[in-house]
């Protein structure tokens, strides 16, 4: 490696720093708009200075998103491209005389500054696929969703509580039939005036419902609509916003409904989504979320790297006479996330989890403790399942 290029990545336009790695020497500093000409005339000047200097790597601080055009250009060039994540920037960056001071060029100076340090450390940009690209399309549109979904409810929920609080103890809005009563009926005068078999044919009409799950839901509603006959200032405008929110979390569970089917297809296309569904815990979404984020594991060579990136691998903490392990703070959230949770899924339905959390257990962990032991351990347990392209077996957990 004798050219080290640092891209500091932006929506209109990048910088691009070319660096001598021998010397430190810039060899060019400049502004890349985001478009293909602008960027395949950055891919000639690395080519030119490569075949004056030497082989040159590129690194980017941004993966996907604005910098999707770039990213594709750069490994279909066949340049050799790695990460360098925004956090990494900035802490070297400040770590620099004048290190408050931010811009363009000097961040991509400290991108390029960071492969001459540290090229073997900074994991590769593998090329995209078409099924990697959907699925992480596809769970992002997901994670959007669900957030909404989540306001969404919280907020019906509190405006429910402040006209009709009888009512609102009684509903679970992540409940369909529950959503398709608020739907229509909200106040107490209106779920008294409807009566018993009114509201129970309008629940009927709305899916595929018990008849045991309606009765149930008609008699609470009966009964806190009974238990209230005083009016709250407000209360009919109020009502119909939390129909029409009623209206958007039916609308939006049709979306996710839709969404989860067409995850389901492209994980039937990826190459690598049966091995891991094949891990007890992984269901659709979370091999969906996992692949999304790590694209599988060859940026991973080892499962200790793949921990690291998850924040569940410990870490040192080493000086003097002091010597200790600790918790990470850092790694993807969502990749942790993912493992804690097939962790969790993974205790009813492996005997070989269950077993190693029961032991963490009685060696004094506390269950977040023995939960992320459990998770920490099912990595290395994915990475060889991976690996070996060998589904999951128990002799997989009781030898990783």
């Amino acid at each position: 490696m004798a050219v080290a290029v640092g891209v500091d990545v932006a929506k209109e336009f990048h910088w691009a720093a070319l660096v001598h790695s021998e010397t430190g020497r810039v060899l060019a500093s400049r502004k890349v708009d985001n478009d293909p000409s602008a960027i395949q005339v950055l891919i000639d000047d690395i080519r030119a200075v490569q075949a004056e200097y030497g082989p040159a790597t590129v690194a980017i601080d941004v993966l996907g998103g604005i910098a999707g055009l770039l990213q594709v250009m750069l490994v279909d060039a066949g340049l050799r491209l790695v990460h360098v994540s925004g956090l990494a920037v900035n802490r070297a960056r400040r770590a620099t005389r004048g290190g408050e001071h931010k811009s363009d060029p000097r961040d991509a100076k400290v991108i390029a500054d960071q492969i001459r340090l540290r090229a073997d450390e900074l994991r590769p940009v593998e090329p995209a696929t078409e099924a990697g690209s959907e699925l992480r399309l596809l769970v992002g549109r997901r994670r959007e969703l669900v957030v909404d979904q989540t306001r969404r409810i919280g907020r019906l929920r509190d405006l429910l509580a402040s006209i009709h609080p009888g009512l609102e103890r009684v509903v679970d809005p992540t409940h369909k039939v529950d959503t398709a009563l608020l739907a229509r009926y909200v106040t107490p005068t209106e779920i008294r005036r409807a009566g018993r078999r009114r509201i129970s044919e309008y629940l009927r009409t709305t899916g595929r419902h018990h008849s045991t799950v309606i009765d149930a839901l008609v008699d609470k509603a009966l009964t806190a609509a009974g238990a209230q006959h005083v009016t709250v200032p407000g209360e009919a405008v109020a009502a119909d916003i939390v129909r029409d929110l009623a209206r958007e979390v039916l609308a939006c569970r049709d979306k996710l409904a839709d969404l989860d089917k067409r995850i389901h297809d492209a994980l039937d296309r990826h190459p690598d989504a049966a091995l891991i569904q094949s891990l007890p815990g992984m269901g659709a979404t979370l091999t969906a979320e996992f692949l999304a984020v790590a694209g599988g594991i060859t940026r991973f060579p080892t499962g200790d790297q793949l921990a690291s990136a998850a924040g569940l691998a410990p870490v040192l903490q080493q000086s003097g006479k002091v010597h200790y392990l600790r918790r990470a703070t850092s790694g993807d959230k969502t990749l942790k996330r993912v493992f804690y949770q097939s962790a969790f899924c993974a205790l009813q339905r492996d005997p070989a989890s269950r077993a190693f959390y029961d032991r963490k257990r009685a060696e004094g962990k506390r269950h977040h403790q023995a939960l992320i032991a459990l998770a920490r351990r099912r990595i290395n347990v994915l990475h060889a399942i991976l690996r070996t392209r060998q589904p999951y077996r128990l002799t997989h957990a009781l030898t990783a």
